[in-house]
């Protein structure tokens, strides 16, 4: 594989991840942090950045997606994808980019609601974009991804060369324990399980480019993520640091994207909210066209489904919810996706056993797991089992009772085989 192409697909991962929440989160969170921010910072990049660039790395290791549930029953690594794919696709990933890049990127130029012909629009650029997927590299890694860097890098330098205000003294949790708040809070972006959706995308786009030996591809996959943890690591930092210095135009700010929009307002007068504007579209439009591009590299490769049909659903589901259900759409799919990151996770995690009878039992004992975590985010664990969870199970506080007892079940059956070589795991 050519460097330069090395290069750009790790820039098209880069673009892929990078939806509006990856933009509007850190703000808020340097704000909260102030002094301590490079604590917290540390903790958000290990979360936030470090699962989903080892998921791409595992993902490689493995030469495809699906390989992650080749171990399990057939119908049951089917449904995994399906849900994983619908969820954070066409049910609550797209709808939602479509919505905020409208709401933070047209709907301050207009008076009356231009959600729809906006939609339409959107959708169909996502569509063409999507419709090719040997030419995602050409489209987004080596034109819309340079644009939007050098976008970002107009926000980043003003803050660095010239910060609003000192940095306070930080808030909440960051007071007492800034690492675990910027671990819990990267954990919380889900991008891990975003990962696992866009390794369609990236294996395929590796293979297409000249890697062909799983080694190769494997070497090619690591220094992908690479790329893609180096420039969104810059990109938390650099908007991390933005939040942290931008006191005076964050009061009242209850999530980033109002502090965003303060800062370039201030910053760069008339043509802030422009700069806003190309940097929130061109956002969006890179993680839903990847997320199309994912739906339909699965559906081509399980169900042999046409990839310009199965996108062509996708979009025009996308558009339907994003103007008349998204948050009856959210409020049904947000456990499904809570639910399914740990899950995910805990499948990266036991991608190297051998065993597809242990492989199983991690998924289901992290889906019991994360179904307790998912109730305990959402606010719907009953008090009394909340306060004995507190007290007895560990990493409840922060969202990841599921980590151990995945753990647990795999050192034991590593522990079993090796006490019983000749059994069959």
């Amino acid at each position: 594989m050519k460097k330069y192409d090395l290069l750009a697909t790790g820039m098209m991962t880069f673009a892929l991840f990078l939806g509006a929440g990856n933009i509007i989160f850190p703000p808020l969170l340097g704000l909260q942090a102030g002094t301590a921010l490079p604590f917290a910072m540390l903790g958000f990049l290990l979360t936030a950045v470090g699962l989903p660039a080892l998921t791409l790395i595992v993902l490689g290791r493995l030469n495809s997606s699906a390989a992650l549930t080749s171990k399990l029953p057939l119908w049951i690594g089917t449904a995994f994808w399906v849900l994983l794919l619908t969820a954070v696709g066409p049910a609550f990933g797209m709808p939602r980019a479509v919505t905020v890049a409208y709401e933070m990127g047209i709907a301050p130029f207009f008076t009356t609601d231009m959600l729809l012909p906006f939609t339409v629009v959107f959708c169909i650029l996502t569509y063409l974009l999507a419709y090719k997927p040997g030419k995602l590299v050409d489209y987004i890694g080596k034109i819309i991804t340079p644009v939007l860097i050098l976008m970002l890098a107009a926000l980043a330098l003003s803050a660095i060369i010239n910060p609003l205000d000192a940095i306070q003294l930080p808030s909440g949790d960051y007071q007492s324990k800034p690492l675990v708040s910027g671990l819990i809070q990267g954990y919380m972006t889900m991008d891990a399980i975003a990962a696992v959706g866009f390794g369609w995308v990236v294996i395929q786009t590796i293979s297409s480019r000249g890697a062909s030996t799983p080694k190769q591809i494997a070497h090619a996959a690591t220094r992908v993520a690479i790329i893609y943890a180096v420039l969104m690591s810059v990109c938390y930092i650099a908007m991390g640091y933005m939040g942290a210095t931008s006191t005076s135009v964050a009061a009242n700010a209850t999530h980033g994207g109002v502090i965003l929009a303060n800062y370039v307002a201030v910053t760069f007068g008339a043509y802030g909210q422009w700069l806003l504007a190309g940097i929130i579209i061109l956002a969006c439009l890179t993680t839903t066209v990847g997320l199309t591009n994912a739906c339909a590299e699965y559906c081509q490769q399980t169900f042999k489904a046409p990839v310009p049909f199965t996108a062509a659903i996708v979009v025009t589901l996308t558009g339907v919810i994003a103007n008349f259900g998204l948050e009856q759409i959210i409020a049904a799919s947000l456990p499904a996706i809570l639910v399914l990151c740990p899950v995910a996770l805990s499948l990266v995690i036991a991608s190297q056993q051998k065993s597809g009878q242990t492989t199983l039992m991690v998924m289901l004992t992290t889906l019991i797991f994360g179904i307790v975590d998912a109730l305990n985010i959402l606010g719907k664990m009953p008090e009394g089992w909340n306060t004995v969870f507190q007290d007895s199970l560990p990493l409840y506080n922060a969202h990841a009772s599921w980590l151990l007892p995945c753990a647990l079940v795999m050192v034991t059956a590593v522990a079993k085989r090796r006490l019983t070589p000749a059994a069959a795991y």
